[in-house]
Formats: C-alpha cells, structure tokens, sequence
C-alpha cells in the first residue's frame, strides 16, 4: 500500500485509537491528540504543490474488485490537490479552535473526533479517487458522518431534525449520483475519471448522455446546497460550530462543487450542462444572499451566505463550459470564469471559515447569536471584532481584500456572457449580470449585518447570558491565521496563481496544460464594466443596510407556509401517514394475511415478466426419460399434498405431511442419490416428531371438535397461480441453459483437488466451505438466541434489568 493511500486511510485509523486516547488519558483534551495527524497530512500534501506546478500527476493503484474494474486508484493533480490541502489545512485550524471551544468536562469528545476523522478521511478519499465506485464509497461516508456530525448534541430536537434532513437530501442525491455513475461505465466501459475525459467527445453521442448528465447534477446539487436541494444547510448549523466552521466552508459543501469541476471535461461540451449548472448557481445565489438578509441568528445569516457562496463559484463553473465551443473570446472567457471559481473557492474558505469562528466565540462568551440582543460588542472584544471587519469585508468584495478580487473577476465573466453566441447566449445571457449584480448588492447588505449589528450599536448587557469578555487567545489563534489569510491573498494573490490556481484550473480542463497557460491576478484593470458595477453595489447596499429597519420586516411577512422547509415537512409528514397507514393495512397479524400478499406479489411480477419478455420456452430434449415408479411416486406426493387440504385434525395433517416428505426421499433413492435419501429420512423423521411434539402441548380448539377449514376460491387461485409460475420458470430455466453445467467441473476435481470421492461431501466442505460455514455460523446464532428466549424470564410490569 502506497503512501498516498495511507494518507486518505490514515483519519479512519486514528478514529479507531480516539476513544482509547479519551479513556486513557482523561486530564488531556483529545483534540491535542487529533491535532497531530491533520497538520502532517497538510505537511504531507505541500510537498506535491512543486509537482502539480510542473503539471504533473501523482497517481496510486491498490486493486479492490479488479474482476468488475474496480481499483482504488488515488491520483494528485492540481485541483485534487488544491482541495486536498483544503480538507486538510482548515481542518487543522478547525481542530485546533475546537480543543478551547469544547469542553473536555462536559462534552463526549471520544464521539466528537471520531465522527470528525471519518468525515475527514471520507473527504479526502472523494477528492483523490479517480475510480467513481471509490470516489460514491467515500461519498456516501461523508453524508453518514455530517449526518452523526450535525447531531453530535443530539439531545437537542433540532440537532436531530437538522441531521436527518441534511441525510435525507445529500443520500438522496447520492443515489442519483450512482445512477449516473453506472450509466457513464456504461457508456465509456470504464469507471476511471481520466479514461472517460479521454472519451468525452465520443461520449456526448451516446444516447445515455443526457440521462447521466443529469442524475450526475442531481448528486452535486444535494450535496454542494443549490436551489431548491439548500434547505437542509441552515438546519445543519445545529451542530457545534467547529463542525459548521468545517463542513460549510471548506470541505462537506464543496464536494458538489469538486464533483462539477472534476466532471466538466466529460459534460462541458453540452449546452445543457452549461445552462443547467450557471442558472442554477445563480438562482441559488440570488435566493441564499436574499434569504440571509431575513435571518436574525447569526450562524442562520452565514449558512444563507454560504449557499449563496456556494451558487457563485456554480455559476462560475458552468460558464466556464462555454470555451469548449468557440474561440479566443470563449476561450478568455473560460479561463477568466474558471480561474474566479478556484480563487473564490480559496477565498471562501478563508473568509468563511474566521467568520463563522467569530460566530462561535460571540455565542461562546454571550450565550446567545441573535443579533437583537447584540451590540456594541466592539468595545469588550476588540480583536475579535478586527477578525470579524476583515473577514465580511473580504465576503462583501471590499479592497483589499481576497474577496474582492475574485468578486471582480465574477462581475467580469457574467459581463462577458453577452459575447457569446451559443446557446441563446446572446439573448437570454443578459439576465447574467443582472441577476449577479442584484444578489451581489444582497451579499453587501448581509456582510454589514455580520460585522456592524453585533459589534456596533449600542450594548445591551441585560440581555446576554453571560458578561461578554474577549475570548482566549487559543480560540482566537485559528481565526487570526485564516483572517491574515484573507489580507495576504489580497495583497499578494500571485503566491497563488502559479502554485495553486494554474494547476487547479488544468485539473478541470487538461487542454490548457498544453498551452503556454499562466495567471496574473491584479487589482486595477482600468474603468471597466465591473469596477462601476462594484461601485453600484457597495453604493445601493450601503443605502438599503441604513434603511434596514423600514423594509426588513416587510420581508418577514412573506407566507411562511409557501417555503420550501414547509413543502419538505409536510411531505415527510404526509410519507410518514401514508406509510403508517398502509403498514396498518397490511401488518394484521396474520400469518395467512402476509404470506397471501407475497404469493400475490410473486405471481403478478413474474407473471408479468415472463409474458411481457415472451421469457417462456419448452425444450424437452434434454429430459430423461420418466419410469414406472418414478410415476407413482409423483402420484403419492401429489395425492398426499391434495390431501393435507381436506385433514380434520392437526395430527392427520403433520402424518400426512411426513408422508410427502418420505416420499421425495423415495426419489432420490430411485435417482441414484443415496446421501441424499438417508439425509432427507433423518430430516424428515425428526421434523415430524418435533411437530407431534409441539402440536400435543397446543391447547385444544375452542369448539372440542375436529376442526373443519371453509373452501376459499382466491386462497386456491393464488396457491395454484405460485405452482404454476414455480413450474413454469423451472421449464423455462432447465430449457435455457446459456452455460455448460458446472457439475463436470466437481466430477473431474472432487478427488483430483479435494481427495474426497463422495462429491457432494466435497462441493460442501471445500468447494463452498465458506458458504456452509456460514451456514452453520446463522443456524449458532439463531440456536443461541432460541436459548437466550427460553432461559429469559420475565415478570409483567417488571423492569427487565
């Protein structure tokens, strides 16, 4: 096993040590234990940064399931490596605000950092997988531990709430992504994500294309928060805020994002992929940035702000698609658009991430996040409010900051939309910069709200839980770096360009690493479009933020009941009756009721099959010839079976019933299988003493009388409808036999491989040894816990323990 290998297994190894860790050493906060292994994956993964400039790709391959393709290949490439560094680098920060933010005393911090290394290492297998059945593995781990994240306090209702909702849409969506998955293997007979880029212009012919494409946006749109899949994103901000900090900034979030960006190549060439993706991050950004502003908690403002992030880089992204069709002007534009999507990614997670650290620390020291109890909070907690400036300014695209920067180069793609001529562009791509720059003048608007409502104004003592003080310099440190982040990336964006960014954007198109490609990020481009509509929406915004008060409630009186949260709880409410409802219809506690549906169930399915395939054939050939005997044989068992209809007592029934059994051994003696004859015997006499047994300790029936059965027709019709289909399947299947029986194989090789001259012996002990050991492993289990019920005895209304 590669390095590159133990470095994605390495978070699910030391999850396994944590609760040892937390037991053994109780005096120690856990989270200095945990710290280690995120700032060595970091360390581990700056080492490549030299290699993936040059253009480069690191690639590792251990076979999983090669028999299907299937290999954990782990590859490093720029944008594998960019979100690498990520996952890793903010999770050290993350982990580090954490060891002051929890409380070794009162919270279950062994649960705490195992949930957040399966999150970590679950991350960083689905951005360094190149086989997709990998990548969906590791996919669908991150929504089990966001899930076991978000309701880490789960004694709260809302923490549980918020859990299984963001479970519920982001698995939802990961079985879509599945869908798509298979559909590409299909198409490119391959589940590698190089081998199918390599096919992308064959692929976009195949008749399965579009259906991919689709279900392929259905799984990143889930799980990356974009409209109308964004519900579950505020609800997650349940969880403690390291988790909020860490999901929603830089890591759970920005997998749908990855999945785009690592996808494009195979998909960018459609028109469809290119509206799809930018309308629908533009929505979502419009509808996050005017969402936020309605909030009053200040983790709720972030979470709208991040989906409203989120709904930026989309829209990025999605135009970026547009170079793959026209010239020089297309090519800028893909560049100019892709190379804003990566920098605001870098840019977001910095910002966002101190911003919610602040969150955390107000709620911390206050006890509360409403920013109507907040205020002046300046004068007691300086520093935090410095971090808090640095941070909403850069998220409001304020110089000189990092978010102003790539903010510009936002505007500037959607102005440059209306030099497109494909796709309509050239008509309905006015709507681009329109919407942009509305949902931009929103982003302001909330921006202001984060920074100057809790820290301005005046301050409100009474109404806090707590005497707000400055937080410890520990919780402060995290925060600090991302926010001297911010203003070095500002500064000096060009440390990023060559070493980061560059290989980034050959990551989403490998066309450009051919080409001469290199990135010079500035701030002043001259009076352009961008600069005034910058100047237009730090204008407007500020004008609406000082007329705040006379408008935002107008927006609280928007029919609550006509929102999409609501639309999802009455939808699980009415799954949920409906379930109970049907469930009520159909567990009646009757033996005879279920097993009527599923003989119902079986011959309408079946039924259906075989006739709607034309699967039915006879082919008598291959049928050995029927004896004398082995007629009166079947005789008796069918006389017997009709028999069992018409007994008037139990006892005659179970005689009966060991009579079809000792029949069938009748024929195995006839067909020459001896074995089988004395197994069936000894299995049939002591099944048949059991029933006598168990039968004689019944109470006797209500009327004292042989019990007499009514005839009814749809039991008959159903009990003749399984035999015929049983029969008729097995004709079928006998009459089409698409492969050479595998019988020759255990005649030649019983005695040759295994020594053993009685071949079903063999074929049980070491042909299918495992399967019979777990055979007999199941038939321990259920004997055990038949013992465990017969020794347990308990006393009604007495507590079992």
């Amino acid at each position: 096993m590669s390095l590159l290998h133990m470095a994605v297994l390495a978070p699910f190894l030391l999850a396994l040590i944590v609760p040892t860790l937390y037991k053994q050493f109780r005096q120690i906060h856990t989270g200095w234990f945990v710290l280690i292994l995120p700032i060595l994956l970091f360390t581990y993964f700056l080492r490549f940064i030299p290699l993936t400039k040059q253009g480069d790709v690191i690639t590792e391959r251990a076979d999983w399931i090669p028999s299907l393709g299937i290999h954990v290949d782990f590859y490093v490439d720029g944008l594998g490596l960019l979100f690498a560094l990520l996952i890793t680098g903010i999770g050290s920060l993350v982990v580090l605000y954490s060891v002051f933010y929890l409380s070794k005393e009162k919270e279950r911090l062994n649960q705490f950092y195992v949930f957040l290394l399966l999150f970590m290492g679950a991350m960083l297998g689905v951005v360094l997988s190149d086989n997709l059945i990998v990548l969906y593995s590791f996919w669908e781990f991150t929504s089990l531990s966001s899930f076991l994240l978000i309701g880490y306090w789960n004694e709260r209702e809302r923490s549980r709430y918020g859990a299984q909702k963001s479970l519920l849409i982001t698995v939802l969506g990961g079985l879509s992504l599945l869908g798509g998955i298979i559909l590409l293997s299909i198409m490119g007979n391959t589940f590698s994500i190089r081998e199918l880029i390599a096919q992308s212009g064959q692929l976009m012919d195949h008749t399965l294309f579009t259906p991919a494409l689709l279900l392929v946006l259905l799984g990143a749109f889930t799980k990356s928060a974009q409209f109308p899949f964004h519900i579950w994103l505020p609800d997650a901000m349940e969880a403690p805020t390291p988790v909020s900090a860490y999901l929603h900034s830089a890591t759970m979030v920005k997998a749908g994002i990855y999945l785009v960006a690592r996808l494009s190549p195979v998909f960018a060439e459609s028109g469809l992929w290119l509206w799809l993706v930018s309308i629908t991050g533009l929505i979502t950004l419009l509808w996050g940035s005017f969402s936020a502003i309605k909030q009053t908690d200040l983790k709720a403002i972030l979470a709208f702000s991040t989906i409203s992030q989120l709904g930026l880089i989309m829209s990025l992204l999605g135009l970026g698609a547009a170079a793959l069709h026209y010239d020089s002007i297309g090519e800028n534009l893909y560049v100019a658009a892709t190379v804003a999507a990566v920098f605001h990614l870098i840019n977001h997670a910095t910002f966002k991430g101190s911003l919610f650290m602040v969150a955390g620390i107000i709620d911390h020291e206050t006890g509360t996040r409403d920013i109507k109890k907040l205020g002046g909070l300046m004068q007691v907690m300086p520093i935090t409010f410095t971090i808090a400036v640095i941070g909403a300014f850069s998220m409001a695209g304020l110089p000189p900051f990092n978010g102003f920067l790539s903010k510009e180069m936002f505007l500037a793609s959607m102005v440059n939309v209306l030099e497109l001529n494909i796709f309509n562009m050239d008509t309905w791509g006015v709507l681009f910069p329109v919407i942009a720059w509305v949902a931009s003048v929103f982003t302001f608007i909330y921006s202001m709200i984060v920074v100057l409502k809790p820290f301005t104004g005046k301050f409100q003592a009474n109404l806090l839980d707590r005497k707000p003080h400055e937080a410890p310099i520990g919780m402060l440190v995290s925060p600090i770096i991302l926010a001297l982040l911010v203003i070095v990336f500002g500064i000096f964006p060009n440390l990023l360009s060559a070493t980061i960014i560059e290989p980034a954007v050959t990551g989403i198109q490998p066309s450009l690493a051919a080409d001469d490609f290199h990135i010079h990020i500035a701030f002043w481009h001259g009076l352009t479009p961008e600069l005034f509509m910058t100047i237009g929406i730090i204008a407007v915004g500020f004008v609406l933020y000082l007329s705040l008060p006379k408008w935002q409630k107008s927006l609280q009186s928007l029919p609550e009941r006509l929102s999409l949260n609501v639309l999802y709880d009455n939808g699980l409410r009415g799954l949920e009756r409906s379930s109970a409802s049907l469930m009520k219809r159909l567990m009646t506690g009757s033996l005879r009721t279920y097993l009527l549906s599923i003989f119902l169930f079986f011959i309408l399915s079946l039924g259906f099959t075989i006739y709607w395939k034309d699967a039915f054939t006879l082919d008598t050939k291959h049928f050995a010839p029927i004896g004398f005997y082995e007629l009166i044989v079947a005789g008796i068992i069918v006389a017997a079976a009709i028999a069992i209809l018409f007994a008037k007592s139990r006892l005659t029934s179970i005689i009966i019933l060991g009579a079809v059994g000792y029949a069938i051994s009748l024929f195995f003696v006839l067909l020459r299988a001896p074995d089988l004859a004395l197994t069936q015997l000894v299995i049939e006499t002591i099944s048949v003493s059991l029933f006598l047994l168990c039968f004689f300790h019944l109470p006797l029936l209500a009327s004292r009388k042989e019990e007499r059965m009514s005839f009814r027709l749809n039991n008959a019709l159903v009990s003749i409808g399984v035999g015929v289909i049983v029969t008729l399947i097995a004709l079928s299947a006998h009459s089409n036999k698409l492969f050479d029986s595998i019988s020759s194989y255990y005649l030649e090789n019983a005695y040759k491989e295994a020594g053993g001259k009685n071949v079903v012996n063999v074929i049980l002990v070491d042909f299918r040894g495992l399967d019979t050991m777990f055979e007999i492993t199941v038939l321990s289990i259920a004997a055990l816990g038949i013992f465990a019920m017969i020794k347990l005895r308990l006393t009604r209304g007495k507590d079992p323990s």
